[in-house]
């Protein structure tokens, strides 16, 4: 996947007829209508999602974007198709990331919602990442039990996934998670087993934290639009540190990403210099 490059003033011009900005949440995620998640993005069964060189992308990036989608961030992927999008990807891009991959997450409740997870591809082109995102089914669920499954994200991107950037050039990628709730601090194998079609293993959130830590670094944006998030950020600082982002508008979660992303990669080069084929690189 990856091999179609953004398209900024073509993904506007689509935006525009396809009526975006007037559109209702259900209107564009077509899934709710539905009440079940895109055949497309169920993970039972997925092997990996790759994120893989081209001759149009040289040097990919690869991006995770979690997404909260229980109850009140169910809002924040309609915001994204409708105007964030444009600015993360294009001002990714203008920022001097030239091949950048976004892989879309949608992040549920494994202990209360029928789709904890819905996985999109790696992509680089605006149709095929607009296709991912109206995908999404926002299940709008979580429940009562002081938390949601950001430690899929982790578990998904440890176990599932394979980028160039990582094998060719040890080059680490980077994961965002966006929510306003504490993460859940235990992934049964039942869970996994339920959700991946496979799995023998229990994780806490810090197993799957490390785990996802050798090929990925690791954000999280909470929004403070409720009593719950500002007491979830203790949690989240004691975990993340400096990675974890608190804003008060979900407006700003484009910048932030954009800005993290473009300050790490911003017109860097990568070679492989091991002799061996091994995983060794230089910064040029």
């Amino acid at each position: 996947m990856g091999s179609t490059r953004y398209d900024i003033d073509a993904r506007y011009d689509r935006a525009s007829k396809a009526g975006y900005g007037t559109k209702s949440a259900s209107d564009i995620f077509t899934q709710n209508a539905k009440r079940k998640a895109h055949k497309a993005m169920i993970p039972n069964g997925v092997s990996f999602r790759e994120s893989r060189d081209s001759e149009v992308h040289p040097n990919t990036v690869p991006i995770i974007l979690g997404l909260d989608v229980t109850g009140s961030m169910g809002h924040i992927p309609h915001e994204l198709i409708r105007e964030g999008l444009p600015k993360l990807m294009g001002g990714i891009i203008q920022g001097g990331v030239q091949d950048p991959a976004l892989l879309f997450l949608g992040i549920g409740d494994h202990e209360c919602d029928s789709y904890p997870l819905q996985v999109g591809q790696f992509e680089s082109g605006d149709e095929e990442l607009d296709m991912w995102l109206t995908r999404t089914y926002i299940e709008s669920g979580g429940g009562g039990n002081a938390g949601e499954s950001y430690l899929l994200a982790w578990y998904f991107a440890a176990f599932h996934t394979r980028t160039d950037a990582f094998e060719k050039r040890n080059q680490k990628g980077i994961l965002f998670t966006v929510g306003d709730e504490p993460c859940l601090k235990v992934l049964p194998a039942s869970a996994i087993r339920e959700i991946m079609g496979s799995g023998q293993q229990t994780y806490t959130h810090y197993d799957l934290l490390e785990e996802a830590k050798k090929r990925y670094e690791i954000y999280h944006i909470n929004v403070l639009h409720s009593d719950q998030a500002m007491r979830a950020n203790r949690d989240w600082m004691e975990l993340l540190g400096e990675n974890c982002i608190s804003i008060k508008d979900h407006k700003e979660i484009p910048d932030v990403i954009k800005k993290i992303i473009c300050e790490k990669f911003k017109n860097k080069t990568y070679t492989n210099t091991d002799s061996e084929g091994l995983d060794k690189v230089q910064m040029l």
